[in-house]
């Protein structure tokens, strides 16, 4: 795991890289989906926002409450919702949000001490199992957004001409 300051950092940067790409694309194109198995570059921004304030929540709950189950499955209502009907939001919005998002993150992890991070607790998800704190941070913050940056570009990729 790296430190705590370059997690924040590299969530940061991953968040800075969204939406510097997305405030200049036009609206066609971010919402543009390249088939029926991929999200739009909106549909991604939209599950962004929800999902890394879900994780630090969690990260929250688990401070609050040490070894208390933690996480969602892939059906989870509140992350099925976030990139539903996403034609109805709109883009500026959820830029703006993405810049609070980084705040949160912020306050959130800077927090966290080594022995926080090694605190361990059961994941609702049995693909998890028990795992630490460190590993939301590594994998459902850093990772995530990090994944979602290079979807954004494949998306990017393949935009008609």
């Amino acid at each position: 795991m790296a430190s705590m300051n370059e997690a924040i950092e590299s969530i940061q940067h991953s968040l800075n890289q969204m939406i510097e790409t997305s405030k200049n694309l036009s609206e066609k194109s971010i919402r543009w989906q390249p088939s029926e198995d991929e999200w739009s570059i909106m549909q991604i921004l939209c599950h962004v926002e929800e999902a890394i304030p879900y994780w630090l929540n969690e990260i929250e709950k688990l401070l609050e409450s040490p070894g208390i189950e933690w996480g969602r499955g892939l059906k989870d209502e509140k992350r099925l919702a976030a990139v539903t009907n996403t034609e109805n939001r709109e883009i500026s919005d959820v830029l703006r949000n993405l810049e609070n998002v980084k705040e949160q993150v912020d306050k959130v992890l800077s927090q966290l001490t080594e022995q926080q991070l090694k605190a361990e607790a059961p994941s609702r998800n049995p693909r998890f199992g028990t795992k630490p704190i460190s590993f939301i941070v590594d994998h459902l913050l850093v990772e995530h957004a990090s994944k979602h940056v290079s979807q954004i570009k494949r998306n990017l990729s393949k935009l008609p001409s």
